[in-house]
């Protein structure tokens, strides 16, 4: 009975942090994709739910691969042990994951504010067209 408590509470464990971080990323993501998108919320709605659904389906697939613990669990030591390493090993996912979001959300930022920058250099004066080329110098 032991071990099926200990899988139950894991499950209950990882499901509930997977739904917390994807609710924060899906709030508080919103506001660097409108960014990105330059003001179209509804693309970037789009995006944001996108991200979240593979957000849940690579730590969701994760937590269920996890799930076999690959010894015998006989005593609530053994059970607490087991369920520590393993919520630990998700919460561990979750994390890379949580900053791999991060990190795509500011390259996306970082990519839509070059987009828009002014050139580095402002023009003082501008040069005459260059006469075409000709492939005879001497023959003119």
């Amino acid at each position: 009975m032991i071990p099926v408590i200990t899988y139950l509470v894991y499950i209950a464990i990882s499901l509930a942090l997977t739904v917390w971080v994807a609710r924060t990323l899906h709030k508080n993501g919103r506001v660097f994709l409108v960014d990105v998108f330059k003001g179209d919320e509804a693309l970037a709605d789009s995006v944001n739910h996108l991200l979240v659904v593979g957000f849940y389906l690579i730590n969701l697939g994760y937590v269920a691969l996890a799930l076999k613990l690959g010894y015998s669990v006989v005593s609530a030591q053994q059970a607490i042990e087991a369920l520590s390493s393993k919520v630990g090993a998700v919460s561990l996912v979750l994390g890379g994951m949580h900053f791999f979001n991060l990190y795509v959300f500011t390259r996306l930022r970082r990519r839509a504010r070059i987009d828009d920058a002014p050139p580095p250099v402002r023009a003082r004066e501008w040069t005459t067209p260059r006469q075409p080329y000709r492939e005879d110098p001497c023959a003119a």
